[in-house]
């Protein structure tokens, strides 16, 4: 008995198309034809179609399954591997469900990365320390993320942060400097409980720099961004005195890390 190409792609529970493919792939060996022209089909194609199959559904790509040759009957070593990636998948998929979770829950932004998303502060942040939170969260490697993630989660809001966002754009030049004086200071104490705050931006300090102006140009008012000049001079000065270098030249840590 033979079946026809339609036939065996019913039994194997695949499309003429696939069974097609096969063909032209060199997956599925051609079959001899009927007097008529047709393809017919026998039990060798039937079994061969049925493990091309299985092999798919389970997760194989065409050119594993072609690799595999004759051993794929029971290919031990690939279904080892291929369960090994499942596990990792599983793992990663529980990842998404809790950050998912998490994002429900807290209402978060999609904007930000998981180490973000997940602290329960991240949904409080103003909207320029969350601008600076989402850009943060491509600019900076794994490590570094993690310790930002822990400068946002901090609960330690200083009086020079909440003076910063409620500075006026007429603010004069003697408010400023004091302003800008006040936050060096808050910077320092900030530097002894997170020792590695300097290393942000270490590894590509330029981009780093020129990434945080350029959001800081957008988010903050002049007035804001003078203020920033000037803790930047003022850390230049005081690095100089200490004979300190510095991780990131020029660089303060971005705005919203300390609160």
């Amino acid at each position: 008995m033979t079946w026809s190409t339609r036939e065996i792609a019913d039994l194997a529970g695949t499309s003429l198309r696939s069974v097609r493919h096969y063909h032209d792939v060199g997956l599925l060996p051609e079959p001899e034809r009927r007097s008529n022209g047709y393809k017919q089909y026998g039990v060798t194609h039937l079994i061969r179609l049925l493990r091309i199959t299985r092999l798919v559904e389970l997760g194989f790509g065409l050119a594993q399954i072609a690799e595999l040759g004759d051993r794929d009957e029971h290919p031990e070593e690939a279904l080892r591997a291929l369960d090994a990636d499942l596990v990792a998948q599983i793992e990663r998929l529980q990842q998404v469900r809790e950050e998912v979770a998490a994002m429900l829950e807290q209402r978060l932004p999609t904007d930000l990365p998981a180490e973000f998303a997940v602290v329960g502060k991240a949904a409080a942040l103003s909207e320029p320390d969350r601008r600076f939170a989402a850009v943060m969260g491509r600019l900076l490697p794994a490590e570094q993320r993690s310790l930002y993630a822990e400068l946002l989660s901090d609960d330690v809001r200083s009086a020079s942060d909440d003076d910063f966002d409620a500075l006026p754009p007429d603010a004069d030049e003697a408010a400023r400097d004091d302003l800008a004086r006040r936050m060096l200071a808050d910077l320092q104490l900030l530097r002894a409980r997170f020792p590695g705050l300097d290393t942000l931006g270490s590894q590509n300090p330029h981009r780093y720099r020129r990434t945080v102006e350029q959001v800081s140009a957008e988010v903050f008012h002049p007035a804001q961004l003078d203020v920033l000049r000037r803790l930047r001079t003022l850390g230049r000065a005081e690095r100089a005195t200490a004979a300190r270098p510095d991780a990131a030249p020029g660089t303060p840590p971005p705005p919203g890390t300390s609160s």
